[in-house]
């Protein structure tokens, strides 16, 4: 029982301060390639192409990375120095890629991180609102695992969580990631420390 007057929370409550914000995370892996993976698949008509970003700079990045990702309140590279992210996208065991349309606008973006060895974490995956819905997931999926199992990968993981778009946890079980940690997570709203408008996201904000 959460007592609305003092400090007293029933068991497995927890309380978030003013300001910040709390989501459960869940993190998936995969210890195997898909079968069939590498096997040539005709794309047909796909209305976009990856194209690498070998040395994006670092604004041109964060501009893609809020356009997909401030519907879901992503934020950990908002608040990073152009240094800061340069250090991250630069690095030669990372992978940028922009999806690009048929005029070459960036509609999406595939972050790929070798950096721990024999492992591959796909760190960002996702679409502008208006390229959703039009079944790009998969493609860039079967995409992203071609790449991502490279020789000496052993698993391929990432993470999701409740501020994000909600058919992310069942299109990645459907992809074959299988979940293997859940942990809840909070953190300083990126709409009350001005990384992100207030307008952005589903979840309420508490001040």
């Amino acid at each position: 029982m959460i007592e609305a007057d003092g400090p007293a929370l029933g068991h497995g409550f927890h309380k978030v301060a003013p300001g910040d914000l709390a989501c459960v995370v869940t993190a998936l892996e995969m210890l195997s390639p898909p079968e069939g993976l590498r096997k040539l698949v005709p794309e047909g008509d796909v209305p976009v192409q990856l194209v690498r970003w070998k040395e994006a700079a670092p604004e041109k990045y964060r501009l893609l990375y809020k356009r997909i990702g401030g519907p879901w309140l992503w934020w950990t590279r908002l608040g990073k120095s152009d240094a800061e992210i340069a250090g991250i996208i630069h690095d030669p065991r990372v992978q940028l890629y922009a999806v690009a349309d048929r005029m070459g606008v960036e509609v999406g973006m595939l972050e790929l991180d070798f950096r721990v060895e024999a492992t591959c974490e796909i760190v960002f995956f996702g679409f502008i609102r208006g390229a959703t819905g039009k079944g790009l997931g998969k493609w860039l999926m079967r995409r992203a695992l071609q790449l991502a199992w490279a020789p000496g990968v052993e698993r391929v993981w990432l993470h999701t969580c409740t501020t994000d778009d909600p058919r992310a946890l069942p299109f990645y079980q459907a992809q074959g990631f299988a979940p293997f940690a859940r942990f809840v997570e909070i953190l300083p709203d990126p709409r009350v420390t001005g990384l992100l408008p207030q307008d952005m996201g589903t979840a309420p904000i508490i001040l």
